[in-house]
């Protein structure tokens, strides 16, 4: 009798184990697929902008600073491209900002061309923009929402043993100002 309680408690001993380890190698596993997905919708972006600078400095040519400060902010965010979810993700946050800023400030420029804001590419430019910008917020959330999990049940006992040995690390958030990477209000004719 005894012998089959101390079998049936090894047997729920090991599924509990294995459970835990593929809970934690799931939650790895979505978190690396979200963050790519990040990834992508950033890339996107950096691809849109030297568009959209070109276009605006057909109609405003004298606005170097503000065109600079864009391809600049760009050059930054692209330099930082190499954060993984393991870590550098806050940095990569920071400089995904600064260039959300630049871009910004650009479309305020833009306020003071109406044959700008009329042209058709300009107007197009725009609306990806902002399909981008919702795409990435949604990709952020999920990213964030994974890495809570995961980092819960690291942090959760019993399933901290099993994350300790096989060395699941927390993971930091994608921390973003949702004012600063909305695409910036625009009317547009």
């Amino acid at each position: 009798m005894w012998g089959w309680i101390a079998i049936a408690a090894v047997v729920l001993a090991v599924g509990w184990t294995a459970w835990t380890y593929n809970r934690f190698v799931s939650l790895r596993q979505r978190a690396d697929g979200a963050w790519s997905d990040i990834d992508v919708q950033l890339k996107r972006r950096w691809d849109l902008v030297p568009s959209l600078v070109a276009t605006v400095e057909g109609y405003a040519a004298h606005e170097k600073q503000t065109l600079q400060q864009v391809v600049q902010a760009r050059n930054q965010a692209m330099q930082h491209s190499r954060a993984t979810p393991a870590g550098g993700v806050d940095q990569r946050g920071q400089t995904e900002q600064a260039l959300a800023a630049a871009v910004k400030g650009l479309f305020a420029v833009a306020e003071a061309y109406p044959d700008l804001k009329a042209n058709e590419s300009f107007r197009q430019l725009h609306k990806s923009l902002v399909e981008i910008e919702d795409t990435i917020q949604y990709a952020r959330r999920y990213y964030n929402a994974v890495v809570r999990d995961l980092n819960t049940l690291r942090a959760s006992f019993p399933p901290n043993l099993i994350g300790g040995l096989v060395r699941v690390q927390p993971r930091e958030f994608f921390q973003l100002d949702a004012r600063e990477r909305s695409a910036p209000a625009v009317e547009l004719p």
